[in-house]
């Protein structure tokens, strides 16, 4: 992971986080601000996030471009053997917040 600076009073720190080097998705982390810990609550948490992870061995940033492409188009050449691959359904705009904080448990 790579911090950038941090800027003063830090409202926002950002860094990026290289996932699966062979296809170079990078992450942005957004710092909001830092609060005290809630008694009962497991850390780490995610409290906002947005639009749905890539499929696991889609390809890189350009492969899931082409992947999103045949996936809305039922007339794409590709469209049934990426419907099949993906198991059926896939809606890139859908996060979970509930499914990342389970995952986020088993760190």
């Amino acid at each position: 992971m790579q911090l950038l600076p941090r800027p003063e009073p830090y409202p926002e720190v950002v860094g990026t986080y290289e996932y699966d080097f062979g296809e170079s998705w990078q992450h942005e982390i957004l710092l909001g601000k830092i609060m005290e810990p809630e008694p009962n609550v497991a850390y780490p948490r995610c409290v906002e996030g947005a639009r749905a992870c890539p499929p696991e061995d889609v390809g890189g940033v350009w492969a899931f471009g082409d992947f999103l492409k045949a996936l809305a188009a039922p007339k794409h050449e590709n469209h049934r053997d990426i419907k099949e691959w993906v198991g059926g359904r896939f809606d890139p705009e859908k996060f979970d917040l509930n499914a990342v904080n389970r995952e986020l448990r088993t760190l």
